[in-house]
């Protein structure tokens, strides 16, 4: 009975770590705002904990870039400042940049991009936005700039992915029957600028 008391207490011991991850930073080598990586003159900067939010960032046009530090501010800021896209829809969390009534191929007009479903016709290239599905810790999904892409591999670089994470994460693709597929089972599609 005491083994199975210690268990339950250390269980909800690590639960509430988990949870207190999403709000408190953690790690005490990092500060937020503090630039981390940068692709193409875009930086990447530290947001701690993936639920501290700042404030609203927007462009000097008045253009709403997301919460800064968030992953969707960094995605949406290196297509503002790369491409000069801004999105019709200027608002949402990262999983509702993929719209799952929006066929593979298609015009996602919400984005003003062209979204491919995971497992499409067409490979994922660099500067492809890549969108993952709301998770048991992140219930606002995630998105990230594909910056690097080989035979079977891709490289993703990512802004907010936790206080210990890493900016760039590779995942294993996949071409079956003509068809490629990013080896990761929250990785929904991705987006591109045609």
């Amino acid at each position: 009975m005491k083994r199975l008391s210690v268990f339950i207490l250390s269980l909800g011991i690590l639960i509430g770590l988990l949870i207190a991850s999403k709000y408190i930073n953690f790690n005490p080598f990092r500060t937020v705002g503090e630039p981390i990586d940068t692709f193409h003159n875009v930086t990447v900067y530290y947001n701690g904990a993936v639920n501290h939010v700042t404030k609203r960032n927007t462009a000097k046009d008045g253009y709403n870039l997301g919460l800064q530090y968030q992953c969707v501010e960094f995605v949406k800021r290196y297509y503002y400042e790369y491409f000069n896209h801004k999105m019709p829809d200027s608002y949402g969390h990262a999983k509702d940049f993929f719209d799952s009534n929006v066929k593979d191929g298609s015009r996602n007009l919400q984005r003003n991009l062209i979204q491919y479903t995971n497992g499409s016709s067409s490979k994922p290239k660099v500067h492809d936005i890549i969108v993952f599905r709301a998770s048991w810790y992140n219930s606002f999904g995630h998105v990230a700039i594909v910056c690097n892409v080989s035979e079977n591999q891709l490289t993703i670089i990512q802004q907010n992915a936790g206080p210990f994470s890493s900016t760039r994460v590779t995942y294993d693709l996949e071409e079956e029957h003509n068809h490629w597929k990013v080896k990761d089972n929250y990785i929904i599609g991705w987006l591109r600028k045609e």
